[in-house]
């Protein structure tokens, strides 16, 4: 059974005013939590959204803390809440035809990021799989010799049909028939 939030200790960074709206920010954040602090923020650094740069640094702003505020380490440190608040919503205005005017909303939020030390068992190490080794070539043994032939195996079907030969266009046809054939002399016959 997992250990509630507030039960751990745990230490917190918040970026305030942060010019990006709250639900961009949760599709980021969300890739994060449960996981530990390292791969975390590998998995932040080649995200390609612009919330990412900023949830990274909210990140490596709670590791800060942690390792100097805390004492902890920072291999033991797993995300236990990440998550994006809406903040105030700076109001525009648009110019549009017929002397119109549309609203736009630039929408800032608050990315909070808590840390704790991660229980035994509660971190899953990646189990790096080594490919099977090759086994060493072998030489196959010789078949003894029989006295019936054993019948041959069928060939393998090819993988595709060969390509159709190329058949003459009938333009080339009738050039060469009308020239006369050179290269073998007729043989003239007695006629006996």
């Amino acid at each position: 059974m997992a250990v509630a939030v507030q039960d751990r200790d745990t230490v917190r960074a918040q970026a305030r005013y942060v010019r990006c709206s709250a639900r961009k920010a949760r599709l980021v954040l969300e890739h994060i939590r449960g996981k530990q602090a390292a791969e975390a923020a590998a998995i932040l650094a080649f995200q390609p959204r612009a919330a990412a740069r900023d949830a990274g640094k909210v990140l490596a702003t709670a590791i800060a803390n942690a390792e100097n505020n805390n004492g902890y380490d920072a291999d033991d440190l797993i995300v236990v809440a990440a998550y994006a608040d809406e903040g105030p919503t700076l109001k525009r205005w648009r110019p549009r035809a017929r002397g119109r005017v549309n609203r736009i909303r630039k929408r800032t939020c608050h990315i909070t990021i808590q840390l704790a030390v991660a229980e035994p068992g509660e971190v899953k190490r990646p189990v790096r799989r080594r490919p099977a080794p090759t086994p060493q070539a072998q030489p196959a043994p010789e078949p003894e010799a029989t006295d019936t032939e054993a019948p041959e195996a069928p060939k393998p079907k090819p993988k595709r049909k060969p390509r159709a030969k190329k058949t003459e266009t009938p333009e080339a046809a009738a050039e060469q028939s009308a020239e006369p054939a050179v290269d073998a002399p007729e043989e003239e016959s007695d006629g006996t």
